[in-house]
This record gives structure tokens, C-alpha cells and sequence, in this order.
């Protein structure tokens, strides 16, 4: 299938510590979202590979699991240096792969180091406990019960493909330290950036079959690694609908899921504008948008509505609009139907008679940043996340109307509180249906040691990287029972 474009890499999928062709001889080619061409091609792994490398990964688990923290860590550890200095490269695979801007690409790549480090001393601290008998009434004295954390096998971790480096690393790392094999399954469209990162896994001499990378269709292998029996657990980042076809097709094994969000920004009458100005750019707009965390609308006061939506209109057209070679701020989403998804939002709204501030072009899959005002609940846009570059400001009268309209969401990933008066923010903020609540600044994942979480439809569980490890293992009871 590539014998015709032989300047392309047709990258290899990593079975059971080996860089091979998928016996399928079918591969699946992986399209640049700003290039609009192939860019490479990755291999289409078969269900029979994903039986051997789970069985490898249970055997490699075994003696894994006997080394201590600071042996598992040394390999982690070297892990995070050879990232670090395979940045340029694996930088320039983010970039050409999903089209986020080169510097923005390489802040991941040393963010992801640092993550990894992180865990690791994370884990060397994470100390287990023992209990007195006794310290229950009517317990006896002289048992002692141990508790240590104790990995649960195999871990299967499914990355998307806005992060996928970070997103990766930070469900591989707390998995291998925590004692556990790996299978690790890339978004199609983040495939090559995974598998730079884990050729410099590789690279540390990680003992063979502790982790399978497998790329491939989902139709032909996602449903199959997901119930596949010898699986122990399942990390998943991505969209709501695959989130909630997952947690119906788990039955009886611990399932961490990171999935969508319609993060609101709460702007006060009382707001520093300049603060809620800045905050709302960054979190709306960076990386056009495509995040889990990006501020998805706007519920502001109507005291302040008409300053607001003049200040975002100015600021809005100053973005960078174009190629992530040039570090644009709003970049091509990452393909055709997406693009369409969000153009049908706007279209939607449009119709229904909101307000155009700006914006409303397109060129391809390149939205130009949109600002819609006048947003009301009949308008689709109000609910559903668009992952691009569109905000629609809905106006209120109340911190009350505003917290209703905020928890009227299917979503609770984050939201943004803007007011001068902590006290009010605070309260508002013990109101709002979120995982994460932010007074005065952006919706954001991290710092990574910080939880991260949704409620509702936007998650189940907790990351961040004491959760992440303690999400990826159990605790171990031993009873002593003193004479």
C-alpha cells in the first residue's frame, strides 16, 4: 500500500517489546490536518496480536512487579531524559500529526518528562500503613493488619488525540510504576506522535513484553481490547459517547474515564474585566479550542454583558490564525468532519437569531475564531461541545440564573468563576456541578499532581498522579495474628 509513496515512514506497531508489521499487511494512513496529505502510515493490528501481546504483558508483569519502586523508577527516569531530548522531533510529529503549533508541542513533550519524573517520586513516597486490632471496639490487640498497594495486572490505556503525548504518558507512567503492564492504544490521529514516545521507552531496555503498543482500526480491535478478559483495568480519555459505550461493555474491572466537557465561564458584574478578558481568550481559544477543558460558553452578567462581548470581539481579532508552523494560536481542527460539526453549531445559532460579533468563516477544516451573542437555550451551541473555535455568550440577570444554566449541562468538567468578592465566588463556586472549579482564571488541566475529574457526563473517577497511582493498583491486606 505505501510501495508508492516510499519517502513516507510506514511506522512499525510495538509487539511484546518488538517494532513489527502487523501481520495483517494492512496499514492505516494518517492525514496532516494543516498539510491536508498523508503524512505516514501506521499499522492496522490484528486481534490475534492483541491476544499475544496481553499474554506477553500478564507474563512481563510478573517479574515487573518483584522490582522495587527505585528499580521500576530508574527505567522511568531515563524514560523522561530521552524525551526530553528527542523533543525537536517528537515535537515536530505533534505539530505535523494534529496540528497543534510547534512551541505549544514542545512545552507537552517537557511537561510529559516532568510528569513522569514526577510520578516516580510520587510513588517512592507513597507509603503503606498498619492498623491495631484494637483500635476498634472490641478488637483484638494482637492482630495487625498491613496494608501495602499491590498493582492489578494489566492496564489498558486509550490516549486522544489532542495530547497525545501527555494525555499518554500520564496513564502509562502511573501504570508501569505502579507495577503493571501495558497495553497502550493511540487515537488513529495521534498514533505517530505515541509511538515516538514509546521508541523512547524503548530506548530505556524496558523488559520485553512489559508494553504493547497497538494501532489499528477501532471497528476491528478498540470493542475487542476493551472486553478482552485478560484486561485489569482501563484508563480512557476521549469523547462522551465512546466514554459511555466503554463503561457498558466493562463488566467488573476498575475503569478511570476523562471525557467531554461545556466549560462555563461565570462572569460576575463585580469581574476584574482585564482578568476575565485574558482567562476567557486563553481558555476559549488556545489550540482552537480543542480541549477537554477549553472554555465552551459564557454566562455573563447582563450589567457587564455589552463591555465583555466588545473587549473579547477586539482581542478575538487580534488571534493568529492559520499554520501551526508559524505557532498560530487558531489552527485547522483536526479533519473535515469536525470543522463541519462546529459550522453546524454556528449555523444552528445563527439561524435561531443569535448575534455574529465575529468571525463565520471557514476555509476548509480552518473555522477563523467565532464569537456569538445573544446565545438562548434553544440554540444547540448552548449545549453541545463543539471542540473548535466558536463562544457563545449567554446573558443573565443573577450569580443564580447563571449557576442553573451552568448545572442544566449534561457536562461537569470545569467552569470559571470571575468576581471581585471571594466570598461570593466561593459560594458560587460550592453551587456549580464540577469536577474542578477556577476563581478568576481559565479552565486548564494541571498542575499534574493537582486531581482531575468530571462529574456526570464528563467523567468517572479521578487522575492526576497520587490518583492516577492509586487508581492503577489495590491495596494488599495482610492480617498478623500475634500469639
Amino acid at each position: 500500500m505505501a510501495s508508492n509513496v516510499s519517502e513516507l515512514t510506514t511506522y512499525k506497531a510495538y509487539l511484546q517489546g518488538e517494532w513489527k508489521k502487523s501481520s495483517s499487511d494492512e496499514t492505516i494512513a494518517i492525514q496532516s490536518p494543516y498539510l491536508r496529505k498523508t503524512i505516514g502510515y501506521v499499522q492496522a493490528v490484528t486481534q490475534d496480536e492483541v491476544d499475544e501481546a496481553i499474554k506477553a504483558a500478564h507474563k512481563a508483569q510478573k517479574s515487573w512487579a518483584e522490582l522495587s519502586l527505585s528499580e521500576r523508577g530508574a527505567y522511568l527516569d531515563k524514560w523522561a531524559d530521552e524525551l526530553v531530548n528527542n523533543s525537536e522531533d517528537i515535537a515536530t510529529a505533534i505539530m505535523q500529526e494534529v496540528g497543534k503549533g510547534f512551541k505549544d508541542a514542545k512545552k507537552e513533550v517537557v511537561r510529559t518528562a516532568d510528569l513522569i519524573r514526577y510520578t516516580v517520586q510520587e510513588a517512592l513516597h507513597m507509603h503503606g500503613e498498619s492498623l491495631k486490632g484494637d483500635g476498634f471496639p472490641g478488637g483484638d490487640q494482637k492482630k495487625i493488619g498491613i496494608v501495602e498497594r499491590a498493582p492489578l495486572g494489566v492496564v489498558l490505556a486509550i490516549s486522544p488525540f489532542n495530547y497525545p503525548v501527555n494525555l499518554a504518558a500520564s496513564k502509562v507512567a502511573p501504570a508501569l510504576m505502579a507495577g503493571n503492564g501495558v497495553i497502550f492504544k493511540p487515537a488513529t490521529q495521534g498514533s505517530i506522535s505515541g509511538i515516538k514516545m514509546i521508541q523512547a521507552l524503548d530506548k530505556t531496555g524496558l523488559p520485553k513484553g512489559l508494553l504493547s503498543l497497538t494501532t489499528g482500526r477501532g471497528s476491528v480491535i478498540g470493542d475487542y481490547l476493551v472486553e478482552h478478559k485478560g484486561i485489569d483495568m482501563i484508563s480512557f480519555t476521549g469523547g462522551s459517547g465512546t466514554g459511555r459505550h466503554l463503561s457498558k461493555q466493562t463488566a467488573m474491572i476498575p475503569l478511570v474515564l476523562e471525557l467531554g466537557g461545556k466549560d462555563p465561564a461565570l462572569v460576575a458584574e463585580d469581574a476584574d474585566m482585564d482578568v476575565a478578558v485574558k482567562s476567557i481568550m486563553n481558555g476559549a481559544f488556545s489550540y482552537s479550542g480543542q480541549r477537554c477543558t477549553a472554555i465552551k460558553r459564557v454566562l455573563v452578567n447582563e450589567k457587564v454583558a455589552d463591555e465583555l462581548v466588545a473587549r473579547l470581539k477586539s482581542e478575538i481579532e487580534k488571534l493568529t490564525v492559520g499554520s501551526p508552523e508559524e505557532d498560530s494560536t487558531i489552527v485547522p481542527l483536526i479533519d473535515d468532519k469536525s470543522a463541519d460539526f462546529v459550522q453546524g453549531l454556528i449555523d444552528d445559532a445563527l439561524n435561531k437569531k443569535a448575534t455574529l460579533v465575529t468571525g463565520n468563516k471557514r476555509q476548509d477544516n480552518l473555522i477563523y475564531p467565532t464569537l456569538l451573542d445573544q446565545v438562548t437555550e434553544d440554540m444547540d451551541v448552548a449545549w453541545i461541545e463543539p471542540f473548535g473555535p466558536v463562544l457563545p455568550v449567554i446573558r443573565v440577570k443573577s450569580d443564580e440564573e447563571a449557576i442553573e444554566l451552568a448545572n442544566r449541562s449534561e457536562f461537569g468538567l470545569q467552569a470559571s468563576i470571575f468576581s471581585q468578592d471571594i466570598d461570593r465566588a466561593l459560594e458560587v463556586a460550592r453551587q456549580v456541578e464540577a469536577g474542578t472549579v477556577q476563581i478568576n482564571g481559565r479552565t486548564e488541566r494541571g498542575p499534574d499532581h493537582f486531581p482531575f475529574l468530571g462529574v456526570k457526563a464528563s467523567g468517572m473517577g479521578v487522575q492526576g498522579i497520587h490518583h492516577s497511582l492509586l487508581s492503577m493498583s489495590r491495596e494488599r491486606v495482610t492480617v498478623l495474628n500475634l500469639k
